[in-house]
């Protein structure tokens, strides 16, 4: 087949970049951290215990029981030799959990310098900081260097100029808060001078890649729940936009001169799409879902600007039937956003589909409620200390500027969301004013206090909810603990559904099930779908479909003629 495997790591690898004279190569292997209970006890190979003595013992699905390091070894006559562990012998990741790959590392043009990313905390303090640092590695003597020593959030994804001379990354400025600004950042390596190359553009740099003349770098960033390519002139800091629609772009490359990107839109997921600078026409290259799309209609998705109790202007998307009629009228669900700072862009999701919901027959009300990035710093930050606040009413004035219309029927209103969006569910559900027939909730925190202690990232349930419950003088934290959706179940009165995985460590299951258990005891129509070998996402093949099976026959029970609902 003139395959041939090169590298022979226990275990195996997973990420690899080769260096630029293709001499070496860089790979990432999980290490064990810790003493297992077999090298402890090895008169007892049956016994299953983990002895746990500090944080951070879990971390999204899994027990942190082994950690990514990053390797470099010689590479020639397709065999690598002289493995070098970077961080030998120390208890750190590189690159970080859950999510990080070999994007948080990168080779100088030259190949003498290892660029990665590392949080170089253990136990209590890993757990409650943001705060990781680009380090660089000298291939040559091994010596390693903290390059954003004093910068106090995250700082990832480092690239070297072609011309080796700068590094650009992407860095936070507030250890605790993973939702701060994402700013792009360039460093001059001669002289250690940084730009703040985003400062005067007041959204997030989601992706960025260099030009090849060194001098200016084109960014991903979402601006109005819209996802576009930018340039950005380091010495001006001028951010000028590229493309423009409605769309998201995602990752980003250059090639022959033009930008190489990921696409996607509500109405069609990601394809390849190459890009001109110079008036951002794009040229879709790849058609992978082609074949697929020819069969099916998508809705129309209008973006319509809703006013807020505060008289702001907040942007919500319409999703509607693919065989809208504006003479009938049709069933509503109201769409909550998790993150919670994540925005309702143009996305497409396997999970959360929103043009799914629209075909099987309702109109779908998605709104960028307070605590969304892509509207400035400003509304993004509302939602921190403010969770049954604000946002709340954004839901609100979105889902009754929407029955207002005359083709949706007020009487059948759904409303569903996962994470903070299942939050959200639970929190709607004790304060709707029977606007709602009928709610889901996937993977929501239902208690608060419980939930401050049960997830695993601390720094997240400190800068959100305002910092611990005990802490009694804490007017912040007092007030976020006193919105907890399960002080006002004694106000539940609307049919529920719960979805959750057990292997959600983020937002334990037990939040979904103690809400279930409660809406049973006050006698409201209920049900629950577990999955055991899920995490806080629904991945697997079959139990995607089985939850959008389940999630149609919930609501086309309460909301759709002929259904549970009409029938009472």
């Amino acid at each position: 087949s003139g395959m041939k495997k090169i590298t022979d790591v226990e275990e195996g690898i997973t990420g690899f970049v080769f260096s630029p004279d293709n001499k070496k190569v860089l790979f990432i292997k999980n290490v064990k951290v810790g003493e297992a209970i077999k090298d402890k006890h090895p008169d007892l190979p049956e016994a299953s215990g983990r002895i746990v003595d500090n944080l951070m013992y879990k971390h999204w699905d899994s027990w942190v029981e082994e950690i990514p390091h990053t390797f470099v070894a010689d590479f020639s006559d397709d065999k690598v030799s002289n493995i070098i562990d970077l961080l030998q012998d120390e208890p750190y990741e590189a690159p970080m959990l859950p999510f990080g790959g070999i994007e948080q590392l990168a080779w100088s043009p030259d190949g003498k310098t290892i660029a990665y990313t590392s949080r170089k905390k253990t136990g209590k303090e890993y757990a409650v900081s943001t705060n990781s640092d680009i380090f660089f590695y000298d291939v040559e003597s091994g010596k390693t260097t903290n390059m954003t020593e004093g910068m106090m959030g995250y700082d990832v994804n480092p690239q070297f100029s072609p011309d080796g001379s700068k590094l650009a990354w992407q860095s936070m400025e507030r250890d605790g808060y993973e939702a701060d600004k994402n700013r792009l950042f360039v460093m001059d390596l001669a002289t250690g001078d940084k730009t703040y190359v985003t400062e005067n553009f007041d959204y997030n740099t989601d992706a960025f890649v260099w030009n090849t003349d060194n001098k200016t770098l084109y960014l991903v960033a979402c601006v109005e729940a819209k996802t576009q390519l930018f340039s950005a002139d380091i010495r001006s800091k001028q951010i000028s936009p590229i493309t423009k629609g409605k769309h998201d772009y995602a990752s980003v490359a250059l090639g022959n001169g033009k930008l190489i990107a990921k696409r996607h839109s509500m109405s069609q997921p990601d394809e390849i799409y190459s890009v001109e600078l110079t008036n951002g026409q794009a040229t879709e290259i790849s058609f992978e879902n082609k074949h697929i799309l020819e069969q099916l209609t998508m809705g129309e998705t209008e973006e319509r600007w809703i006013e807020t109790t505060d008289g702001k202007q907040m942007l919500t998307w319409v999703v509607y039937p693919p065989d809208f009629d504006s003479t009938k009228t049709y069933p509503a669900l109201l769409y909550c956003q998790g993150g919670p700072q994540s925005t309702v862009s143009q996305f497409w999701s396997y999970r959360w589909n929103l043009q799914m919901m629209a075909a099987n027959g309702y109109i779908v009300v998605a709104p960028n409620r307070r605590g969304l990035p892509g509207f400035g710093q400003e509304w993004n930050e509302q939602i921190s200390g403010d969770y049954g606040g604000q946002n709340m009413k954004d839901y609100l004035s979105a889902i009754d500027a929407l029955a207002q219309e005359p083709y949706v029927d007020e009487t059948r209103l759904g409303c569903t969301g996962a994470s903070y969006g299942g939050f959200s569910v639970y929190w709607l559900a004790g304060n709707h004013d029977k606007r709602f027939k009928a709610f889901l909730s996937h993977a929501g925190i239902f208690n608060l206090e419980a939930q401050y202690l049960e997830t695993e990232e601390m720094w997240f349930a400190n800068w959100d909810m305002g910092g611990p419950y005990w802490d009694k003088l804490n007017a912040v934290a007092q007030k976020t603990y006193a919105t907890s959706p399960h002080r006002f179940v004694d106000k539940w009165d609307t049919p529920i559904m719960i979805t959750h995985g057990e292997l959600d460590y983020r937002i334990l299951a037990s939040q979904g099930m103690m809400a279930f258990n409660a809406a049973q005891l006050r006698g409201i129509p209920s049900r629950m779908l577990i999955f055991p070998d899920e995490n806080h996402w629904i991945s697997k093949p079959q139990n995607g479909i089985l939850f959008q099976r389940e999630f149609f026959r919930w609501f086309d029970q309460w909301l759709k003629p002929g259904g549970k609902a009409n029938a009472q």
